[in-house]
């Protein structure tokens, strides 16, 4: 049994026997173990357009995630498992944690715990190129992931929303953007964890041990 920290309701990591999701309803600060975890904690306050954007009305404050992403983090390197966050995620520095090489492969995190890499959702199905960081820990070995930047002709993806709200807030203007062909993905499609990419993350998380 692994546990679903931060996800949808109703999304891909529900109605599956062996994990234990946590939506936006059960607080996932609160997450008590044991098992471990795949963490998607809210990314709006770290990201690109922490501060709302150019046409927001009200000036946002970088790393204002109501103590998401320092309890998720807190959870994996306690329970083991693995973290996921946008790619220039202003919460790794501010964590203490070191930015992983587009080159590829796992290198230590810098706080003496974890590991981390960079990876891009294309290369496991997304449509867009989805680019991400990841932090594991306590897991039994680390996997050879699908290394590099998907092709050209996958989208740049510079929004992602990670919460209810923001996710809310992204269907409410029909954001989309432009993927193969130059054609549009939908808000759902943009906001969604590719199938291959949750199975992955789960499977690292499935191989923490408890010894």
């Amino acid at each position: 049994m692994i546990a679903a920290l931060y996800v949808e309701a109703g999304g891909t990591y529900f109605g599956l026997p062996d994990v234990d999701p946590w939506d936006e309803a059960r607080d996932a600060r609160c997450y008590p173990g044991p098992w471990a975890v795949v963490a998607h904690p809210p990314c709006e306050r770290w990201g690109r357009y922490w501060h709302g954007g150019p046409s927001a009305r009200v000036r946002r404050v970088k790393g204002d995630d109501g103590g998401c992403f320092g309890a998720a983090l807190s959870a994996v390197r306690v329970f083991g498992g693995v973290l996921e966050h946008p790619e220039a995620s202003h919460a790794f520095a501010a964590h203490g944690l070191l930015t992983p090489p587009w080159s590829g492969g796992w290198v230590a995190a810098g706080d003496g715990i974890g590991w981390v890499c960079a990876v891009a959702q294309g290369n496991y199905g997304h449509r867009a190129r989805k680019m991400t960081w990841l932090y594991a820990a306590r897991v039994a070995s680390l996997p050879s992931l699908i290394w590099g930047k998907p092709p050209a002709a996958l989208a740049r993806l510079d929004h992602g929303f990670h919460s209810a709200a923001e996710r809310a807030a992204a269907k409410a203007v029909g954001f989309a953007s432009i993927a193969r062909g130059g054609t549009r993905l939908s808000a759902a499609e943009n906001l969604a964890t590719p199938v291959p990419f949750r199975d992955l993350l789960i499977s690292i998380a499935a191989s923490v041990s408890k010894t």
